[in-house]
């Protein structure tokens, strides 16, 4: 094998693995998981912009795009998740009551 079929390869599965990252992110149904799928491809497509020669595009995409945004991100689900969980104690506990004699 020459050194151009083995980039072509690697390139191949670079994107193979970007594309099924992208899909599972956004068909993941928690949100917790999307989250890290979607820091996972960010920095799986900071490597891709490294291989395209674009280091700083890649160190940004790693820094602000898996970086930054996958922390608020994160931050954002587990508010909603508390948010979530908060409701359904309410709502418990107004059933609760109504039952009572």
């Amino acid at each position: 094998m020459t050194v151009s079929t083995l980039l072509l390869l690697f390139d191949l599965v670079l994107l193979a693995t970007l594309l099924a990252l992208a899909v599972a992110a956004v068909t993941s149904p928690e949100p917790r998981r999307a989250v890290m799928l979607f820091i996972a491809f960010g920095l799986w497509l900071s490597l891709v912009w490294a291989r395209l020669h674009a280091p700083d595009v890649a160190l940004a995409e790693a820094a602000i795009g898996a970086g930054l945004g996958g922390a608020l991100m994160l931050a954002a689900a587990r508010r909603a998740a508390q948010r979530r969980a908060d409701a359904e104690r309410t709502e418990d506990a107004d059933v609760g009551e109504r039952e009572t004699p």
